[in-house]
């Protein structure tokens, strides 16, 4: 029997950045063949992701801890955690062993689309609404904000 190569991995979302696309893809193809590699692959592709958002190059755990401080939900900063702390362990010997359970590989592809769409897609649709509103109702805004 003949399994696909992606198994069942959602396509990533759009708005992510190129380079975080071509990784997931990469880690999409490989999933069945090495859960191991493919969760490293992610790993990789959070910590693009992370530098696009941050504008940091530094470490995923650094750009993790700008990002907290800035006001990172818990639940995206606990969904980034698992993605570095899986994909270092695919990477390093460690606890996780992921060809052991690969589910938890293919989990990670959900992850870093909710990341995505929490970081990305919903400020960019709210940007969108708002810039849509009359100039007047604008100025009132940032006349109560600026107080």
């Amino acid at each position: 029997m003949i399994l696909p190569s992606s198994g069942n991995v959602p396509i990533p979302n759009s708005d992510l950045p190129e380079s975080v696309i071509d990784l997931y893809n990469e880690a999409k193809d490989i999933l069945n063949q090495s859960p191991r590699s493919a969760a490293a692959l992610l790993r990789l592709a959070i910590e693009e992701l992370l530098k696009y958002i941050s504008k940091s190059d530094k470490s995923i755990n650094h750009n993790i801890a700008k990002l907290v401080k800035e006001g990172l939900a818990p639940k995206i900063q606990k969904a980034l955690d698992i993605l570095r702390v899986i994909g270092n362990s695919a990477v390093h010997a460690g606890q996780i062993d992921i060809n052991d359970n690969p589910e938890i590989a293919n989990s990670l592809f959900v992850l870093i689309n909710v990341i995505a769409d929490d970081m990305i897609t919903k400020p960019k649709e709210i940007d969108e609404l708002y810039n849509n509103l009359p100039e007047s109702d604008k100025e009132t805004i940032e006349k109560r904000d600026n107080k």
